[in-house]
C-alpha cells in the first residue's frame, strides 16, 4: 500500500511553507542505496536574536555573564549549516514505525534539538531538566494537538504523532523557546550536524526527489539517482536572497510509431 502526507508550517508565526510536492511513484523497489551529502551556507551569517530571559530570574541565572541567543542560524566557519530538514518525498511500501520515542527536551530553558524528524506513529518524549516550568505547546494544522505543562523536576510526558506535517513547538511561558519536528510517513530523513553532514540510509533505488528545509530560509529541491548498494551524494548551499530551488518536473513523452520525430522543442 502506497501511502503520501503532505507537511504544512506557519514560521515566524505567519509564513505558510509547503513541504510537499506531487512525485510520481518511486521507480525501482529492490534493493536501497545510502543519500549522503552537506549543508553549506554562503554569504555573511545573519546575527541571531538575543535573547532577554530576564521575565523568569530561573532562566535568566543559568546565564549569567552571557548573552544567550536564538540557535536559528547555526552556521560554523567553512560554512556548515546545521538543523536543515533534509527527506526523500515520495510514495513508499510501509515500513515499521520504530518503537523507541524520539526524545525533545527542555535545556538551559530552549528547545535541544532544535530541528528533529519523526514517524507518523512514533512517540514524541518531552523531558524538562530546566529549574523551572515549562509548557510544551504544539502549533499542529494537522491533529498533534496537545498543551501541556511540564514542572520542575516533572516526569517526561509521551504523545502520539498522528498525522504528518512540519509541526512547530512552542512554550507558552517562555515565548522565545521554538522546536520543529518533521513528521513523516517513511523513514528517509535526516537532520544536518553542526558539520553540515547529513545521511539517509536504505533508500529505495530509482530518481527521487530530495528536500532540505531550513525555517528561515525556506525549501531546496533536488533530484537524485539512488542505486542499490551504492551512496549518492547530494548537497545544498543557502545563500542570502535566493529563491528556493526546484527540481523541474519529469514528463514523459510517449511517441506514436508511425510518427517520425524530427526535432523536439523542450519549453
Amino acid at each position: 500500500m502506497m501511502k503520501r502526507a503532505t507537511f504544512s508550517l506557519a514560521a515566524g508565526g505567519a509564513l505558510l511553507i509547503a513541504l510537499a510536492a506531487a512525485t510520481s511513484p518511486v521507480a525501482g523497489q529492490a534493493g536501497g542505496g545510502t543519500i549522503v551529502g552537506h549543508v553549506h551556507y554562503m554569504g555573511p551569517t545573519p546575527v541571531n536574536p538575543i535573547i532577554r530571559m530576564g521575565a523568569d530570574p530561573r532562566c535568566n541565572k543559568l546565564y549569567v555573564g552571557k548573552r544567550p541567543t536564538a540557535p536559528t542560524f547555526v552556521v560554523g566557519a567553512d560554512g556548515a549549516f546545521a538543523n536543515v530538514l533534509v527527506n526523500v518525498d515520495g510514495s513508499f511500501p510501509n515500513t515499521a514505525v520504530p518503537t523507541t520515542p524520539v526524545v525533545l527536551n527542555q535545556k538551559d530553558c530552549m528547545y535541544v534539538p532544535r530541528v528533529l524528524g519523526a514517524r507518523i506513529g512514533q512517540t514524541l518524549q518531552v523531558t524538562n531538566e530546566d529549574p523551572t516550568t515549562h509548557n510544551v505547546h504544539s502549533l499542529s494544522k494537522a491533529g498533534n494537538d496537545f498543551n501541556r505543562t511540564q514542572l520542575i523536576n516533572g516526569k517526561p510526558f509521551d504523545v502520539t504523532l498522528k498525522v504528518g506535517e512540519l509541526l512547530r513547538i512552542t512554550c507558552d511561558s517562555h515565548t522565545w523557546m521554538t522546536a520543529y519536528v518533521g513528521i513523516f510517513d517513511n523513514p528517509y530523513f535526516s537532520v544536518s550536524g553542526t558539520d553540515g553532514s547529513f545521511t539517509i540510509s536504505n533508500v529505495p533505488a530509482g530518481k527521487q526527489t530530495v528536500k532540505a528545509w531550513h525555517e528561515v530560509m525556506g525549501m531546496q529541491t533536488q533530484m537524485v539517482d539512488v542505486q542499490a548498494g551504492k551512496t549518492t551524494t547530494v548537497d545544498f548551499t543557502f545563500m542570502p536572497g535566493q529563491k528556493p530551488v526546484a527540481a523541474a518536473p519529469v514528463r514523459e513523452l510517449v511517441i506514436p510509431a508511425d510518427v517520425q520525430l524530427a526535432s523536439i522543442i523542450t519549453r
